[in-house]
């Protein structure tokens, strides 16, 4: 006879949700943590008339509290798992033809929808822990609510949270009623720090050494064992060599995703030695787990999340503050077992910087996995299903480009044959590509070991990006072991190997090509195909454009060729952190690249360069020179060369005749006038030339490929081509070019200022009785007088005041310096000269 269960909050609720679930075909719960929604709420449902014998599954969104329901809810019905009670996860099932309630991790119910949407011999479906938000919760109940609304409505649908959002959740699941439950089993008395963990320049200790050292301090204050939540396993590993030391005799013990299960089990239950324990915990704790023992919660106030860089598309973790309602679940683990003490490794002030809720995992994950789902499902707009927060659709057009890559979409973004066979992997669709492309080409068993090393933790020591040594120490794990590699992961991979395997049809083990790792992998990440720069340092640019670096000294430094399987996508370099060589024979065999010919500008040669690239996405696997270029291309680059330079260089590198510049220094002055003529004359800047040079200089060019090359010619045939002719003979009236002196010869007049300039001698203007003047109205010119040595002596814009005033003195001076020239008394009705007196 089994013993009394032991009574939960949650149980005072179940009878009213069992009558609104009779009532309606779907509820929200809302419980907080320690009410034992997880345990109790499944085996009531499975009491209920409408149930009538089917299955209730009940999805979770961690392995290991799925499978520690199970085997709770097993244990309270004096059962084993895989009887009336049973999971089914990743690698792992537990079930048989008389299971009623089947615990499973969400990515199952998924695949379950695909293969029959009807589900049948399924009563109810029940969403825990819906607020952390994963795709597959969002996915799995916007898939669940279209196949209640079109094929079961018999079929009753349960959300269940300990921080829910229950009016948003309600709605969106049909104005489903709410049922609250009560609070937590045991008080939890919460502690801030006085001061912030790390207290900036001056606290250079590290992040873990301060967790470790609140840890023990919390261990002297409060009784019972610890759970220390911390951001990833790399903190985890950092923080269990810290903590040690300081407290002796406590066993410290490691818990997350990536252990063996038994290990994962055994982190769950007490010390076999009755020592004290610290249990660090990533947040695969937060919910559905009871860790026996604990009554202390050391909360560090970091979450790691997966995000996507908008900028690249490529995958990055982040580590975060906590949310608020986070930190609640957390806190809510001190108070399970009775009452605790939550140690917030943060001030009371910082507290109020947090958000309130973790962002939905759809909002910043990779969701090339979603949208495979939703085209194996034939929706093609996301809005048709009813999210929470629907995918954005950047995102979206992101993940369906590189579905489209790997043939699980064609164009219209339907899935293909391929792509259903992709979707029915419980891989990454790049693996699942991978896979089965590997599999036909008889590479099947390599492939397997590859995509499970991918999806497990390096096993292998140190800091290295080369996969080649993982691949090498799943071939012989045991001389791998005594390196330092870590066996039971290795085990592990080997294990999830051999999985994937059964589902390929591929051999589990036995002899591979390693050397065809790269070009399989490529099929994988066709995107992440790294050509090594020019240069000493190991810098590279990825397929997709983005430039990426290894670590320097790293192994795979003198590689060519990469294909970069983990990249932390932050700074102006990605850091390549996996990565494995690639031949470019077995690349080329796999995909198929593009011959491009461009002719471009070099900004570092100031010309334009011509060439021939062999080119797979942004990369030029092949270089060589391109003959026979069009002149239009040619033409192209230059002037997209041109406007690099700017309007300086433009003016200083190009040759240009003076005519020509003259005549755009008239049009110039002239739009400055603002006459009847300046609003249909161009601007001859450098700054509006090159801006229409498409207009006015690429007609002309010949295949010019250097700024120098370009004749003065064509450079004053395309400017006056541009103006017309009869713009240019109205240009001439309005500002001429030259004036005529009264001895009949042309001097130029300078418009470079705001007032044209005319230089000329003083013999040269005698008789002259007008100023000389130009444009309409007339302006008179700045007339700069000269010697005949052609120093100036006077400038003017006044000539006859001239004459008649100051010409006298600059006269007697004059006669002094030039004794052999003529300097009348009255110039104004003196002959024009260029010459000195006649000898005698």
């Amino acid at each position: 006879m089994n013993p009394p269960r032991p009574s939960l909050p949650v149980d005072s609720v179940l009878p009213s949700l069992l009558a609104a679930l009779a009532e309606a075909p779907a509820a929200v719960l809302a419980a907080p943590p320690g009410a034992g929604k997880t345990t109790r709420v499944p085996p009531a449902l499975a009491t209920a008339p409408w149930a009538a014998g089917g299955r209730i599954l009940m999805l979770e969104p961690r392995r290991v509290a799925a499978r520690a329901a199970a085997e709770r809810m097993a244990e309270e019905a004096g059962e084993r798992t895989g009887g009336r009670i049973g999971y089914r996860i990743r690698g792992e099932t537990r079930v048989s033809a008389a299971t009623r309630i089947e615990v499973m991790t969400e990515g199952v119910l998924t695949r379950l929808l695909q293969q029959d949407p009807e589900l049948p011999g399924v009563a109810a479906i029940v969403f825990d822990e819906i607020h952390e938000r994963s795709i597959h919760t969002d996915l799995g109940l916007a898939l669940a609510l279209e196949v209640q609304g079109a094929l079961r409505p018999d079929l009753r649908l349960l959300a269940m949270s300990a921080t829910l959002d229950t009016a948003r959740f309600a709605a969106l699941l049909g104005g489903a009623p709410v049922i609250e439950s009560a609070g937590q089993l045991h008080p939890v008395e919460t502690q801030w720090l006085d001061a912030p963990l790390l207290g900036g320049a001056r606290d250079r200790r590290r992040f873990e050494e301060r967790v470790a050292e609140e840890t023990a301090a919390a261990l002297d204050r409060a009784p019972g064992d610890a759970l220390v939540f911390l951001p990833g396993v790399a903190e985890i590993g950092r923080v269990a060599a810290r903590l040690g030391p300081l407290v002796p005799g406590v066993a410290v013990v490691p818990l997350h995703g990536s252990l063996p299960f038994a290990k994962q089990r055994g982190a769950l239950a007490a010390d076999p030695d009755g020592r004290r324990r610290v249990v660090l915990a990533t947040a695969i704790a937060e919910t559905s787990l009871t860790v026996e023992g604990v009554r202390i919660v050391v909360d560090a106030g970091k979450a790691r999340r997966a995000a996507v860089s908008p900028a690249t598309g490529l995958p990055r973790l982040v580590t975060q503050a906590v949310s608020r309602a986070e930190a609640d679940q957390r806190r809510g683990r001190a108070g399970r077992l009775g009452p605790g003490a939550c140690f917030r490794l943060w001030t009371r002030g910082e507290e109020g910087a947090l958000p309130a809720e973790a962002p939905a995992e759809i909002l910043t994950a990779d969701l090339a996995p979603l949208a495979l789902d939703l085209a194996v499902w034939g929706v093609e707009d996301p809005g048709d299903l009813a999210f929470a927060d629907p995918p954005p659709a950047p995102a979206m057009a992101e993940a369906r480009g590189l579905l489209t890559r790997l043939g699980a979409l064609d164009p219209a973004g339907r899935a293909t044959a391929h792509g259903r066979a992709m979707a029915r992997f419980p891989a990454h669709p790049r693996l699942a590509h991978m896979l089965i492309a590997a599999g036909e080409e008889g590479h099947g068993t390599l492939a397997t070991r590859l995509a499970a090393l991918i999806e497990a933790r390096d096993p292998l020591p140190g800091q290295r990006a080369d996969l080649a040594a993982a691949l090498r120490a799943l071939d012989n794990p045991a001389a791998a072991a005594r390196e330092g590699a870590d066996r039971g992961a290795l085990e592990r991979i080997g294990q999830e190997a051999a999985r994937l395997a059964r589902g390929l049809g591929a051999s589990p083990s036995g002899p591979v090509a390693a050397g065809e790792a790269g070009g399989l992998l490529s099929l994988a990440f066709p995107d992440r195909v790294a050509l090594r720069r020019p240069g000493e340092a190991p810098r590279y640019l990825l397929a997709n454009g983005r430039g990426a670096a290894l670590a320097p000294g790293d192994g795979l430094a003198g590689q060519r060729l990469l294909v970069a399987l983990d990249v932390d996508d932050r700074g102006s370099d990605a850091r390549i952190r996996r990565a494995v060589a690639l031949d470019e024979a077995s690349l080329r065999a796999r995909h198929a690249v593009e011959t491009a010919r461009e002719a471009r500008w070099s900004r570092r040669e100031r010309r334009v360069i011509a060439e021939e690239r062999v080119m797979l996405g942004a990369i030029a696997l092949e270089a060589r020179r391109w003959r026979d270029v069009p002149a239009a291309d040619l033409g192209a680059a230059l002037v997209a060369g041109l406007r690099d330079l700017g309007p300086d260089l433009f003016e200083t590198l190009l040759d240009w005749p003076k005519t020509t510049l003259a005549l755009r220094a008239r049009i110039g002055w002239l739009r400055a006038q603002e006459g009847p003529l300046a609003a249909r004359l161009a601007d001859p800047s450098a700054t509006g030339l090159l801006a229409t040079l498409e207009d006015w200089l690429m007609p002309f060019l010949a295949g010019e490929t250097t700024p120098g090359a370009i004749p003065g010619a064509t450079l004053a045939t395309a400017l006056d081509t541009l103006i017309g002719h009869e713009l240019l003979r109205e240009i001439e009236r309005a500002a001429p070019a030259h004036y005529v002196t009264p001895l009949g010869t042309k001097a130029a007049i300078d418009y470079t200022e705001a007032v044209p300039l005319l230089r000329v001698r003083v013999q040269e203007m005698f008789g002259e009785t007008r100023h000389p003047s130009a444009g309409s109205p007339p302006m008179p010119l700045l007339l700069e007088l000269t010697s005949p040595a052609g120093r100036p002596v006077q400038r003017t814009r006044d000539l006859p005041g001239f004459w008649a005033s100051s010409y006298a003195d600059v006269a007697k001076d004059m006669r002094a310096q030039y004794p052999k020239h003529p300097w009348p008394e009255d110039p104004a009705t003196a002959a024009p000269t260029r010459r000195a007196k006649p000898r005698r």
